[in-house]
């Protein structure tokens, strides 16, 4: 890597810096490195942006006194090399080349969750589900507030949840609220997809199935995610001897997975939860069954902003767009802004002239798009809260 080429000088300028700030401000090229140690982040943030950065996961004081570290190190790379070296580039290169011994375990341990496939997320995610939706408001009570506030789910006995299955239909943003949770929570973001419990077949799902549960067993802070949980743990009633077999495995492994101490969220999720097998459903197996439905007004219009705001707009009325939009999914309304972006590019490559999208654009869009959601799907999904939901 490049820093061994200049590790000489960094160690000769990093050894330096108390000396050449004190008591006033170093300045190069614009730089002010006082300013860099003044401007350190709350310790929180500090320890979510080094996650996002590096995968590696610190306490937040740890992280608040290596953000300073990595910010110094910046500064050297960047006077160094004569250009702006990115936190990212920064925070690896520290972490991996010049860290001390508990620093480089602590990245070592989180290499090891890459090659499972390990993910971090964002935390800006969280920020773009609207606060009036639902499910946002009780997962934050439910899941983020009992795993954040240890010391108060210690003095009332509170118990944080381990499983949960999120069920609604198709579109709706079930896998978005669970990589909302991981960027919330700045916990790794694991999925288990179908090809790596079939990859030697489908005889060895359940032998599979097994050997990734035990590795999840021995991780801390990750959610573990299956999406289409129908497709491995549907009814056993009508199942062939294969799908009784892995359905039974889950059986198996989510109590040994509510038994753990460690912090493990096991998070499923269907878009057919009445195909799910119902010893699955009943009270000790799952923590929390949540339905995620229809976006009400607020949210549609939290999610259009976010969407124009990537976009070169003209005078939108948001408010109009959102009466237009009552039965779309976030993944109708994304769909949507790929169709309208590709539109207004194509309308400029052709005429050379700025076209901005505007109100009416995005109207006639709408009006021959065909949302997910019917009134028969919606009065299925009301049918299913009442049933299955568990809170």
């Amino acid at each position: 890597m490049f820093i061994w080429q200049y590790f000489r000088f960094y160690m000769q300028t990093y050894s330096q810096i108390p000396k050449i700030i004190a008591p006033t401000q170093y300045y190069n090229q614009g730089f002010i490195l006082d300013k860099i140690i003044l401007d350190t982040p709350s310790p929180e943030i500090c320890a979510s942006k080094i996650f996002e950065a590096s995968g590696a996961k610190f306490d937040a004081d740890v992280a608040k006194d290596l953000w300073q570290k990595i910010m110094q190190h910046k500064w050297v790379l960047s006077e160094r090399l004569n250009r702006d070296v990115g936190f990212k580039i920064a925070c690896t290169d520290f972490i991996e080349n010049i860290g001390t011994d508990e620093e480089l375990s602590t990245h070592n341990q989180e290499k090891l969750l890459v090659q499972m496939g390990a993910r971090t997320i964002s935390r800006d995610i969280w920020d773009t589900i609207s606060d009036t939706q639902p499910p946002k408001k009780l997962i934050h009570k439910r899941i983020i507030l009992p795993l954040v506030e240890g010391a108060l789910t210690e003095k009332y006995g509170v118990i944080p949840p381990k499983t949960i299955i999120f069920f609604g239909p198709p579109g709706t943003g079930k896998t978005h609220f669970v990589k909302a949770m991981a960027g919330r929570l700045a916990w790794w973001f694991i999925e288990i997809a179908p090809s790596m419990l079939m990859v030697d077949g489908v005889d060895k799902i359940g032998a599979h199935l097994r050997a990734i549960m035990e590795k999840t067993r021995s991780l801390d802070e990750a959610i573990i995610f299956i999406d289409e949980f129908e497709e491995f743990a549907g009814s056993r009633d009508s199942a062939n001897r294969i799908d009784r077999s892995i359905t039974n495995e889950f059986l198996k492994q989510v109590p040994l997975i509510k038994s753990q101490p460690n912090k493990v969220l096991l998070v499923c999720a269907t878009n057919y939860i009445r195909q799910l097998d119902t010893a699955l459903l009943r009270p000790g197996r799952f923590d929390c069954i949540i339905p995620v439905g229809t976006l009400d007004d607020d949210g549609r219009k939290t999610i259009l902003e976010y969407y124009l705001s990537m976009m070169n707009c003209g005078v939108v009325d948001v408010d109009h767009i959102v009466s237009l939009t009552p039965k779309f999914t976030p993944a109708d309304i994304e769909y949507l802004f790929q169709i309208v972006a590709q539109y207004a590019f194509e309308e400029e490559c052709e005429s050379g002239a700025n076209t901005p999208v505007t109100t009416e654009m995005i109207a006639e869009k709408i009006a021959s798009f065909r949302p997910s959601l019917t009134e028969a799907m919606i009065a299925e999904f009301r049918e299913d809260v009442a049933i299955y939901s568990r809170v």
